[in-house]
């Protein structure tokens, strides 16, 4: 990676003394690394017409692993320093057996750069942004007479990591990232309701700070409270759904894209398990895990093993060919890894997580999938939900939708949900639009505790006989 900037130096770290505990950590293990990192991270947050969080922290420290079959030895401290990274190649080295004499074979090195190495915490100054948090403020309250609240934040970190690894080579990436949120609260007497919009990518502040930039997330976030405003109650049962491009896209990543990682199909936990070659969707279905689009949220120029990221088709035309891995996974099913291995940050341990997770776009119009629909929902925008990895089994609120009848937009919804099974419904999917959209840049994925950011994307889709939750 093209940084100057090095972790160990800025500790005081000897090189060689800490490649030295490495070797001795890893001693009688197929694979490991000392993974080195320092972040720094601010947030504001203006609320009811004031500055209600200004928070700024900076973290430091490493994580040393050691991989042995399926088990793994992992400590780490937020002390750099060279007692503490010795006590760490104590601790981990209870991972060890008959070893081989040779360590695995270290990522493939890469000189494509996803991002800059520039520092979002810096520019704009703090007194420029909270001024700047104000002015949102009076826009939103000027937008409409029914706003009734307003919250705007600025959240941004810079991460420098470095890995090391037993053979002696060294990676080192510089991971900007950043994220603008607008939500406001609208009413009309007694009635209140909600509406958001977030952006962000890994690059400096100064393109998502555009008066068009923030003045577009203000718009649509006061839309979607007023359309709120007039929903309806959304009605029940099966019927077909029209999912809207873009963040839709996040029913995909929960319901779909977890199942195909590594370790649960590894595990044989996941509905995916098994049935590489075979079919799991309808033709015309292809899911990809892409890793690699420019600064984007859920890109990495290499993962936290310092493989670089890549393309990986997940299914293809309906087929399943791939799954997302890590270094461990990877081996021990008998794959390449795909630079999805992923962690939080220096105290967690690495696994098999998704980057940018989407699917292609298809060749329908979508105003022809709208019209094909005789009783639905077009789902815009979604809100939380539950999936069951072995089952596939989902729940996903929907934020914003709107009734489909006789192949025409109705009323605004209010209180769907889609129920359903994820590889059951990537079966029902029966037309595809030509729109694919990435999401803004909000997303941030879940696993065993940890959080990444990521990626989402989808085109406009028709899925057939979809169970709708709703009070109507």
């Amino acid at each position: 990676m093209t940084s100057t900037l090095s972790l160990l130096d800025r500790a005081g770290l000897d090189r060689n003394a800490a490649r030295r505990h490495l070797a001795r950590g890893l001693e009688g293990a197929d694979d490991g690394e000392l993974f080195l990192e320092y972040k720094q991270s601010e947030m504001l947050a203006f609320d009811n017409g004031r500055l209600k969080q200004a928070t700024y922290d900076t973290a430091q420290g490493f994580g040393l692993r050691a991989v042995k079959d399926e088990a793994v030895g992992y400590a780490h401290a937020s002390d750099l320093s060279d007692a503490a990274v010795a006590r760490a190649a104590e601790a981990v080295r209870a991972v060890k057996g008959g070893y081989s004499g040779q360590y695995a074979a270290a990522p493939a090195r890469t000189n494509v750069r996803l991002y800059g190495d520039e520092n979002p915490l810096g520019e704009p100054t703090f007194e420029s942004k909270v001024k700047l948090l104000e002015t949102i403020d009076a826009y939103a309250r000027a937008k409409d007479p029914r706003v009734r609240q307003v919250t705007v934040s600025f959240g941004a970190s810079w991460q420098v990591v470095e890995i090391l690894r037993a053979g002696g080579d060294e990676y080192r990436d510089v991971r900007p990232l950043v994220r603008v949120n607008v939500s406001v609260v609208v009413g009309d007497g007694t009635r209140q309701e909600s509406g958001s919009y977030g952006y962000g990518g890994r690059e400096g502040f100064d393109p998502f700070l555009d008066e068009a930039q923030w003045q577009h997330a203000v718009d649509e976030a006061v839309r979607q409270g007023l359309v709120n405003l007039d929903a309806v109650p959304a009605p029940a049962g099966e019927m077909d759904v029209v999912l809207g491009p873009g963040w839709p896209g996040v029913m995909l990543h929960e319901a779909v894209g977890h199942g195909l990682e590594g370790d649960f199909n590894r595990k044989k936990t996941s509905a995916f398990a098994g049935l590489m070659g075979q079919r799991v969707a309808s033709k015309g279905v292809t899911v990809v895990d892409d890793g690699t689009l420019s600064k984007r949220r859920g890109s990495l120029s290499i993962d936290d093993e310092g493989t670089p990221t890549g393309r990986t088709v997940l299914i293809e035309d309906g087929i399943l060919t791939g799954y997302m891995q890590d270094r461990q996974n990877a081996r021990l099913m008998g794959m390449a890894p795909t630079g999805n291995g992923r962690r939080e940050s220096y105290a967690h341990v690495v696994m098999p997580r998704m980057t940018n997770t989407y699917m292609l776009a298809g060749e329908h119009d979508p105003k022809e999938i709208i019209a094909s629909v005789k009783n639905g929902i077009y789902a815009v925008n979604f809100g939380g939900g539950q999936v069951d990895i072995t089952s596939g089994k989902y729940v996903f609120n929907v934020t914003e939708a709107y009734r489909i009848e006789n192949g025409k937009l109705g009323a605004p919804l209010k209180g769907a949900m889609l129920i359903g099974n994820g590889p059951t419904d990537l079966n029902r999917v029966s037309m595809i639009g030509n729109d694919l959209k990435l999401d803004t840049g909000v997303g941030t994925c879940g696993k065993d505790g940890q959080g990444v950011p990521v990626g989402v994307g989808q085109p406009t889709l028709r899925m057939d006989k979809i169970t709708v939750g709703g009070t109507g």
